[in-house]
């Protein structure tokens, strides 16, 4: 495995030609409006993944901006909701087509209540991943390795969370279900964005 450091954007020739993209952000909190965006690492499935440390003053990424948008480019996430909120907040892009393995795991492992990143992976894939950078201070002007090697992590096992997950909803005949709320996810994000964050607009009440 390889994690490529870059500093303010995607540079133009990487992830050239990938059709799935595995994506995850680094935030400095989990509030939508208050904690920044700082760094965003993706990884094309090949075992290299890609960090870019973002320039919180202007978020000026033109390159990752267009594989967010890219038609052609699925985007796999873990809980994408959030990320895909902090993209559209702070770069000003709808991420869309995209996939989560949050979602599908909800979906297709009904048989348990436990859909993280870290439990998901340890079942399915047999990596038993870190999460003690998770809490770490990712506005540093100057990552540390650890950091590094822990975004890296969070994306270089999605795609084969996706052929994992796939086959099970394929089995559960839940597969179109599944491809529904992968459509919604950009729509219930912006929701996220615009005030309706803790509001279940279906619910009756």
């Amino acid at each position: 495995m390889t994690a490529f450091l870059h500093k303010g954007d995607l540079p133009a020739d990487a992830l050239v030609g990938a059709t799935a993209v595995a994506i995850d952000s680094e935030t400095m909190g989990l509030r939508l409006g208050r904690d920044p965006l700082c760094v965003v690492q993706l990884s094309a499935g090949d075992g290299d993944a890609h960090i870019v440390q973002l320039d919180r003053s202007t978020y000026d990424a033109p390159n990752l901006k267009r594989l967010l948008t890219d038609p052609n480019v699925t985007k796999l996430f873990h809980f994408g909701r959030f990320d895909i909120a902090m993209f559209y907040l702070h770069l000003g892009v709808v991420t869309a087509p995209v996939y989560c393995t949050k979602i599908a795991s909800k979906l297709a492992r009904t048989y348990t209540d436990r859909h993280g990143l870290k439990d998901v992976t340890r079942e399915l894939v047999g990596t038993d991943l870190s999460k003690a950078q998770q809490s770490s201070d990712w506005g540093a002007e100057k990552l540390s390795d650890d950091q590094v090697a822990y975004a890296a992590s969070d994306v270089l096992h999605l795609h084969a969370l996706r052929t994992r997950l796939d086959a099970m909803l394929v089995r559960e005949d839940r597969m179109e279900m599944a491809k529904a709320c992968f459509d919604f996810l950009p729509h219930r994000a912006i929701l996220d964005v615009r005030g309706w964050e803790d509001i279940d607009i279906f619910a009756h009440s």
